[in-house]
């Protein structure tokens, strides 16, 4: 199996998720082939649940790695997408990126993320007047 899909579904055996019982895990490979991991961590206050992703792209980033290659996300018995919010953080840092879900089974699906997320929001929309 590709290592960075075998990542990913490591990293999901150290999800938190003690409220849903959802468990993601989520590995990014950056332009380097450097790899990262990230899981699902709940928290009783739902708001501040991480998301697997995010959790990957923002170990990644904080460890100097600006520029990514593939985007693998594990899930249980189904193919798992990303949320909204994670596919926002996605095509900020992995818009170039392939994303790949896989099951517990070793199926996958490939997307870019133009696929994923056809209408992300984009900060430079906003303009003030002068």
């Amino acid at each position: 199996m590709d290592p960075l899909l075998q990542a990913a579904l490591d990293a999901r055996r150290f999800a938190q998720a003690p409220y849903s019982g959802f468990h993601v895990g989520c590995a990014v490979e950056d332009a380097s082939g450097r790899i990262f991991t990230g899981c699902n961590i709940e928290s009783a206050s739902y708001g501040l649940t991480v998301c697997a992703e995010r959790v990957a792209i923002f170990k990644a980033i904080s460890e100097g790695a600006t520029q990514f290659r593939r985007v693998v996300v594990a899930g249980g018995d189904t193919l798992t997408p990303p949320c909204g919010a994670c596919r926002q953080i996605l095509w900020e840092w992995c818009r170039d990126a392939q994303l790949i879900l896989v099951n517990a089974a070793g199926e996958t699906r490939t997307f870019t993320m133009q696929e994923i997320f056809p209408a992300p929001f984009d900060a430079t929309c906003f303009h003030r007047a002068g």
